[in-house]
């Protein structure tokens, strides 16, 4: 089918489960891991064919991490659904009651959005998040994967699919837009009429893209250029290893740190210990030149690298005079997504966490901890970093916006 008459299959069964019942909406989800799980072989041989392609296209290790399945993985993905049936179900809940002057009882509730549609890159678990995400909070999904993940996605989105059908619920539920044509994408972004509105999951060439062609909202959720800045007075084992953390644990992915900024007040014997840290786990350090005078193996870098998301096992660093300019730095430089602060005073500690406009802030912890999964909400659909209508992970509540049901005796205006 085309694309506009697939979107148009998921809005229909989109209405039809807003008015489903909790207990079927966990029933689809806990069919999906049981089938996952019995079909775990076909998906790594699925996976094994993206792999290769990706590897013979000379995509890099982080790459190449992000789009890998494996036996470990797939048993986290199950987990993951596991985590969004204990959740509890957003749908209908109560926000705010009240009477309105005429005696009409108002009762403000939590609704689905209707239709989401979400674009994403290289990491096919994303489509099962986020079809799990759709279905406990009621709403369709239309689903654009990449042509790298695609053998991946296809075989994750027939399980999730076997898993509505078994269940009762219409498998038009969730809907894959597949093929390599790019035009696919742009028409999806078309379909307003039928996608309330429309996630980017990945770099900043996708979000651009959909900004300039979707007609219907956009839920921005990209871009991950992530600072830690080491103040003065910071403990040395705590920057020591939430930096080497957040930097090296996964280099490819949106919370992994992008730039260390030094405070000039530091030792320079600790700050060239942090990145010879990196550097022995093939990091490569890149700097301007106050930080290439401290550390000579660091590459020479103009400031507008400062703007730059790796994905990849590559850190700028730089020297700044205190909580301050390090705040400025992050403000004009970072994507408003993770930003972290390593110091033993909570007055700079306060300070950063109010004046750093990010997302998610961190003090003396690593930055790799923002994900839907860590803070409690079962899976993600990826992390806003715009502020409407959500901004962070965006889980269960987040998919949900709020109607009015007015409950009267004949009144009349």
């Amino acid at each position: 089918m085309n694309v506009s008459e697939l979107c148009q299959r998921v809005k229909l069964a989109a209405n039809k489960l807003a008015g489903i019942d909790t207990e079927t909406k966990n029933l689809v989800l806990r069919i999906a891991g049981r089938k996952l799980t019995e079909q775990a072989d076909a998906l790594i041989a699925a996976n094994a064919l993206d792999l290769a392609a990706a590897k013979a296209n000379g995509r890099n290790a982080a790459f190449l991490d992000r789009l890998m399945l494996d036996a470990k993985r797939i048993e986290g993905m199950v987990r993951g659904l596991d985590a969004v049936i204990a959740l509890p179900d957003p749908v209908g809940k109560v926000v705010e009651t009240y009477k309105m002057y005429n005696g009409i009882d108002v009762t403000k509730v939590r609704a689905p959005l209707g239709v989401i549609g979400i674009i994403f890159e290289a990491r096919p678990n994303v489509a099962l998040d986020a079809a799990a995400l759709c279905i406990k909070s009621g709403n369709g999904v239309v689903l654009r994967g990449s042509r790298d993940s695609r053998n991946s996605v296809c075989k994750i989105v027939d399980c999730i699919r076997e898993a509505l059908a078994e269940a009762g619920v219409s498998p038009d539920t969730v809907g894959l837009v597949d093929g390599p044509d790019r035009a696919l994408t742009t028409e999806m972004l078309h379909q307003g009429q039928y996608i309330d509105v429309v996630i980017p999951r990945g770099g900043e060439g996708l979000k651009k893209v959909v900004l300039e062609n979707a007609v219907m909202p956009v839920i921005a959720s990209a871009g991950g250029n992530c600072h830690a800045y080491l103040a003065a007075d910071c403990d040395p084992e705590i920057a020591l290893t939430t930096t080497f953390n957040a930097k090296v644990s996964r280099p490819g992915v949106c919370n992994a740190l992008e730039t260390v900024l030094f405070d000039r007040a530091l030792d320079k014997s600790f700050v060239r210990k942090v990145l010879d840290r990196l550097a022995e786990a093939n990091v490569e350090i890149r700097g301007d030149a106050e930080l290439q005078a401290t550390y000579p193996a660091a590459t020479l870098v103009p400031e507008e690298e400062f703007y730059r998301e790796y994905e990849d096992l590559i850190v700028k660093a730089k020297f700044v005079d205190g909580v301050q300019e390090a705040i400025d730095h992050i403000n004009r430089f970072g994507t408003h997504h993770s930003d972290a602060i390593i110091t033993s005073d909570m007055s700079k500690a306060q300070k950063f966490a109010k004046e750093v406009d990010s997302a998610a802030v961190y003090v003396n912890a690593s930055t790799r901890f923002t994900d839907g999964f860590e803070f409690g909400l079962g899976a993600e659909m990826g992390i806003s970093t715009q502020k409407l209508h959500v901004r962070g992970p965006i889980g269960l509540c987040e998919l949900t916006s709020v109607k009015y049901v007015l409950n009267g005796n004949g009144q009349i205006r």
